[in-house]
């Protein structure tokens, strides 16, 4: 089974190595010194208290691979439509296209019965760049749930979590999903198959949505995000605002908002990715997260006045350190 990692940084190197050790014919698209690092060296995983080094062809030219059976994305979500014709390389007829990505992603209303079928969603693909280029028939929606990070070129640390639930956005247990299944399975990941992705895509994005601009905003963790009471009052408020909108949608929770909240809370004293990529000077995950749920608010007139601020204020945030758009 051929395997790209289209935007092998943190977890797609995790996933790299994972995959390469259950046999699968895995190839790397990165770029910079992570890349050369990889080219020279292999890619080193400390993991679970193991640290392997796997030797896994990587290259910055997607052209120089053969068409593959599944190519995973992992790049964040602005970084998806400049990518799109590079990752169209690796494409051919029958190429399952996983999409790793956070937030509200561009096929979500792919197949979706109700009055919104096939709607795009402009905040995370302008223009329709995505849907044209990377046919939604071709996707199969992931959550990703470990967290990693690129200690040093080549090198990555897994904290924790083994977790990547697969789903169809048709809802479907197709043989394509569940020979993917299989082998992360065989890779030693947790890999549950869902019949309804959104649901799940909504429950991670519940919390990404609050916690990530809010720390941005503030420099705040976790930990004091969900339990310092000013604090939880604001994400549990933009939180309420969201559900509103994804119940409008079809879309049902089965954790309430204050579970959801303990939950993140007892991660700890983690900085959320938006924060981190704040102080790296990196673009922030804005719209996929924010954005996009204010446009389905919009879509399904459903009134978000706090999200609506907090996405003003972390845009204006972002244009300070120059990485929005003025």
């Amino acid at each position: 089974m051929k395997i790209a990692i289209y935007g092998a940084g943190a977890i797609g190197g995790y996933l790299a190595v994972k995959l390469h050790q259950a046999g699968a014919d895995v190839s790397i698209v990165a770029r910079g010194p992570h890349l050369a690092a990889m080219q020279a060296d292999g890619l080193t995983l400390h993991s679970e208290g193991v640290t392997t080094t796997a030797h896994i062809h990587a290259t910055d030219d997607p052209a120089t691979l053969p068409v593959q059976d599944f190519v995973i994305v992992t790049l964040k979500a602005h970084s998806l439509p400049a990518a799109a014709p590079q990752i169209a390389k690796l494409m051919g007829p029958e190429t399952a296209l996983v999409t790793g990505v956070n937030g509200v992603p561009y096929w979500y209303f792919y197949g979706l019965d109700g009055p919104w079928r096939d709607r795009r969603v402009e905040s995370v693909d302008p223009g329709g760049v995505l849907w044209d280029t990377l046919s939604p028939s071709r996707v199969i929606g992931s959550i990703v749930y470990p967290a990693a990070d690129v200690i040093s070129p080549g090198v990555i640390e897994h904290t924790y979590g083994n977790r990547f639930s697969l789903g169809e956005p048709d809802g479907s247990k197709s043989p394509r999903i569940l020979a993917l299944a299989q082998l992360f399975a065989t890779a030693g990941l947790k890999a549950p198959v869902r019949t309804a992705i959104r649901d799940e895509l909504w429950v991670k994005l519940w919390g990404n949505l609050a916690f990530n601009p809010l720390a941005a905003l503030t420099g705040s963790t976790l930990d004091r995000l969900a339990f310092v009471p000013e604090l939880r009052a604001v994400s549990r408020d933009m939180m309420v605002e969201a559900a509103a909108v994804a119940e409008a949608l079809g879309v049902r929770f089965p954790v309430g908002v204050d579970k959801r909240l303990d939950g993140a809370g007892e991660v700890g004293a983690h900085k959320p990715s938006m924060l981190q990529d704040l102080e790296r000077d990196r673009p922030m995950e804005i719209d996929a997260l924010l954005g996009a749920v204010v446009e389905l608010a919009d879509l399904t007139a459903q009134p978000t006045p706090l999200c609506r601020a907090v996405l003003a204020l972390i845009r204006e945030r972002a244009r300070q350190a120059g990485t929005y758009p003025m």
